[in-house]
């Protein structure tokens, strides 16, 4: 059995300071801090749900500062956040493609589910890290519609 997501993260911090990789370290250890801050909310310890739930937002905020940097004509800010959500990414799960969505929507919508928010609530635990939320939202929507 591969070892849970805290403990992954907490080995590859581990490498990168015996490796001298600053830059590795600080994200890391900042990403562990912010899953250890999650457990003291949670008041339990971390599973691979609530580390995969904090992986994915330290992704989206990198991504979204990445677009911020750009936009700011700060090129090389925007290239070193992308860079950090790429050394993230590789801890989440494999993401799935909206045409694995919908076959995803259409098998809940054929147990008789029919509601925007019925279908989201079955839908989300089963996507959560490997597929954005919005799009999955809209991609529901498209499927009550049509």
């Amino acid at each position: 059995m591969t070892a849970p997501l805290k403990q992954r993260l907490q080995s590859d911090l581990d490498q990168a300071r015996r490796a001298r990789d600053k830059a590795r370290t600080v994200l890391l250890s900042t990403t562990l801090s912010e899953i250890r801050n999650r457990e003291i909310d949670a008041g339990r310890e971390a599973d691979d749900d609530l580390v995969i739930e904090v992986l994915t937002r330290a992704l989206k905020q990198r991504r979204d500062a990445a677009d911020q940097m750009r936009s700011g004509g700060r090129e090389e800010l925007a290239e070193k956040e992308e860079a950090e959500a790429e050394v993230l990414n590789t801890y989440l799960p494999a993401g799935l493609d909206a045409d694995e969505v919908r076959a995803m929507i259409a098998a809940i919508r054929a147990d008789g589910v029919e509601a925007m928010g019925a279908v989201m609530g079955r839908l989300m635990p089963e996507i959560r890290g490997r597929f954005d939320g919005r799009e999955a939202n809209r991609l529901v929507r498209e499927a009550l519609e049509g």
